[in-house]
């Protein structure tokens, strides 16, 4: 098979500044993790997203592994997710002890909504996992109103939302925690992994350095000697009478340089790749069989350009358009509690039909940021060849 646009693991390739930046920060890093990079990196994506306390870490579900550590599950406690996302956002939760309710999403904006999380909340629900899935940020200040009204506790799964916003307050930071990935697919990449974790309360925030790196810390005595009693401190405070554990999750310091310069263009990436769905989506207004979700604003960077066949020609569409076209579609994000790792668990169940629709005839269409002007073109009329060839039959 000759492809001709492939779905590619990679969403874009580094300008000759940011080789250069990664090139600079090989010789000059005085250390290659937890340095000074990582210091301007976190300081200077807290000063984009307009909050205090960012923390980078070496992927997205490390940060979802901390702000899951930092919800504080009891026995019985539940966690509101999204059955329509990717399993990261769910599994780190589980294993700090809390049980799974699945969330239908809006059949139009494919994320949660207050409504779709209030059907689903009982006396025992700790917190909420809100995913800006696709690039689309959900209905946040509904969300946070529901939630304080409740004394529920928010995550923003924001790994594939970046710079979007809900009239002028970004994704991420809303909720108590958010989480950012800079995978290979993402709209900021840091060489493939990295990632970053919010956390709005300035107590749990100065328990992130240590949870992050092995429970290291200062001593709380000064020391004549630099070496003694040892180089460095371990430990970690009891919370509610539970011991917080520490892990690994250093990101880094050529990863932080590259993501420190990269933070320079990811708002004209993000226009970029936004002004090319809506040409993709208005080109394609005279086939109504093909549902996408058309916002030309800030609020989707469209990470992700998916669309949803309205008359079950799903996988014949799919299938004509590689076989016959080259053009790779791919079908993303099984409803979690069809898998068998949560049937397993216990977690098969769920009432979520919008889900299960949307899944069930939804197509992602190859939309990585170096695409050239060509593929695209040739993307956009073997999807019109390919419709007209469905409608006769």
């Amino acid at each position: 098979m000759d492809i001709k646009v492939n779905f590619s693991g990679r969403a874009l390739y580094y300008t000759e500044d940011e080789i250069a930046v990664v090139a600079e920060a090989m010789r000059t890093a005085e250390t290659l993790t937890q340095g000074r990079y990582m210091q301007e990196f976190q300081r200077k994506f807290a000063e984009y997203l307009g909050v205090k306390h960012c923390f980078a870490v070496m992927n997205g579900v490390s940060a979802l592994e901390l702000s899951a550590q930092l919800c504080r599950f009891k026995p019985g406690d539940e966690v509101v997710i999204p059955s329509h996302t990717f399993t990261a956002s769910a599994y780190p939760f589980l294993k700090k002890g809390a049980k799974p309710v699945w969330a239908d999403i809006d059949l139009k904006t494919r994320v949660v909504t207050a409504d779709s999380i209030e059907k689903v909340l009982t006396p025992r629900t700790r917190a909420i996992v809100v995913v800006h899935l696709y690039g689309y940020v959900a209905d946040m200040p509904a969300i946070m109103e529901l939630a304080r009204s409740r004394g529920i506790l928010v995550v923003e799964d924001t790994a594939q939302s970046i710079g979007a916003d809900v009239d002028g307050k970004m994704s991420g930071s809303f909720g108590d925690f958010a989480i950012y990935s800079f995978h290979s697919h993402k709209n900021l990449t840091t060489l493939g992994e990295g990632g970053m974790l919010v956390v709005q309360d300035p107590e749990l925030a100065k328990l992130v350095p240590g949870l992050r790196h092995n429970g290291h810390c200062g001593f709380d005595f000064e020391r004549p000697d630099y070496w003694v009693p040892a180089m460095g401190n371990v430990d970690m405070p009891m919370i509610d009478g539970e011991m917080l554990w520490p892990n690994n999750y250093c990101i880094g310091e050529i990863e932080c340089a590259l993501g420190i310069k990269q933070l320079e263009r990811i708002d004209r990436i993000n226009a970029e790749k936004r002004e090319r769905a809506v040409r993709f989506i208005d080109a394609l207004a005279d086939y109504p069989e093909l549902e996408f979700h058309r916002v030309d604003t800030t609020r989707h960077n469209y990470h992700l350009l998916a669309a949803r066949m309205t008359n079950a020609n799903r996988d014949a569409f799919i299938r004509t358009m590689f076989n016959d076209k080259g053009v790779k579609c791919v079908v993303q994000y099984y409803p979690l509690n069809r898998y068998p790792f949560y049937q397993r668990l216990g977690y098969g169940a769920a009432d979520c039909p919008n889900a299960d629709t949307f899944f069930d005839n939804m197509i992602s269409f190859p939309f990585q940021h170096w695409l050239t002007e060509a593929e695209f073109d040739y993307m956009l009329a073997a999807t019109k060849d390919v419709l007209d060839g469905l409608r006769r039959g």
